[in-house]
């Protein structure tokens, strides 16, 4: 299984999560993925993320997170044992997301959705301080990212797997250079096998 998660504001409409979702399904494995809509708090976010995952070995699952959802794939991957992807990931939510607690809009659809400041508390106690077992992870993060700094995101994942994108944007933009490489550390091999 790859669950990935999205970042805030986000959805399974956001275009990493649909190009994922394309390449898996051409490799004959779309039943493999999986992309849900993340409630706006956290900790509905995490309920939802760990009844999917289920009972699953953690070598059967990897997570692939983005932004918020990097936050969370760290916190589920410590929890599990299952390896994550993270792509230009929130390293400190509770202290970037502070200024966006009230009333927001989602960014594929128009659709209100409240960020409660309780929100800012679930955060904090997904707090991952130090990972272990830095072979689990992959992080990408591109110096460009406008929203978040990528040097935070090395300094956290220091002793992970990393690929540095010189330039680029916070949404990944030129993600599909990437994609295939993602989704060999997922344990999928270019014919389509696990």
């Amino acid at each position: 299984m790859i669950l990935y998660l999205h970042g805030f504001r986000s959805s399974p409409l956001s275009f990493k999560a649909r190009l994922l979702g394309e390449r898996l399904h051409a490799l004959g494995l779309g039943d493999t993925y999986v992309c849900p809509q993340l409630p706006a708090s956290p900790c509905l976010a995490i309920d939802l993320a760990r009844q999917l995952i289920g009972q699953a070995s953690p070598n059967e699952v990897t997570l692939i997170g983005s932004s918020l959802g990097g936050y969370y794939a760290t916190w589920l991957a410590e929890q599990s044992g299952c390896r994550a992807v993270l792509l230009n990931p929130a390293v400190k939510p509770p202290r970037d997301l502070e200024q966006y607690v009230g009333v927001r809009t989602a960014f594929h659809s128009d659709e209100p959705f409240e960020f409660k400041q309780e929100y800012i508390a679930e955060l904090q106690a997904l707090a991952v301080p130090r990972i272990t077992r830095p072979e689990r992870y992959f992080l990408i993060a591109a110096t460009g990212d406008e929203v978040l700094d990528w040097r935070e995101m090395t300094a956290h994942y220091a002793q992970a797997r990393q690929h540095i994108i010189d330039g680029s944007d916070h949404g990944l933009s030129d993600f599909a250079g990437y994609v295939d490489e993602v989704l060999a550390f997922c344990g999928v091999v270019s014919g389509g096998h696990r």
